[in-house]
């Protein structure tokens, strides 16, 4: 049975770190996502090892953070949920040249009923990379938010006088 890879890539303005930010706060996935509703499950969520699930039209999918590279690389592997075996998601952030961060999600798994694969890649294959292309934008428009926030405040403490 072959192994299976699937991958998307999508460039955001926002640094690696707002990114990375994102990615460990799996709770607020389904907001910007096509997942559905987020359940915890074990261990302290966007830590190491800790364990999730994701409710998405009846399938429910948990899985467990494996590799935390701050600012780098975040990783996860399907515990259950689905018919795959060995599946694995890895999130690549790499800075762009002219700012920004590159966003690489790649997952690789086989699969467990015969001739099921080129279903699951299909699938896969549109999922992953709407998935990079979701996190890119959301990145993107937290990144603008923080920065008009700052902005403002610096504004304010630039002119006291105009509290007065």
């Amino acid at each position: 049975m072959p192994r299976h890879r699937v991958s998307g890539s999508a460039v955001t303005t926002a640094d690696a770190s707002t990114v990375y930010r994102i990615l460990r706060d799996r709770p607020a996935w389904p907001s910007w996502s096509a997942l559905g509703r987020y359940e915890p499950v074990s261990g302290t969520e966007g830590e190491l090892d800790s364990v999730c699930a994701f409710v998405t039209r009846g399938i429910r999918s948990v899985e467990r953070l494996v590799e935390l590279v701050p600012d780098r690389r975040v990783s996860y592997v399907l515990v259950e949920g689905m018919p795959m075996r060995d599946y694995r998601a890895v999130i690549d952030l790499d800075p762009e040249p002219s700012g920004g961060t590159r966003i690489t999600w790649t997952s690789t798994f086989d699969h467990t009923i015969p001739g099921t694969g080129w279903w699951f890649r299909r699938l896969m294959g549109g999922f992953i990379p709407r998935m990079a292309r979701d996190l890119a934008a959301h990145a993107a428009h937290a990144a603008h938010a923080a920065h008009a926030a700052h902005a403002a405040q610096v504004a304010q403490v630039a002119s006291p006088a105009a509290d007065r």
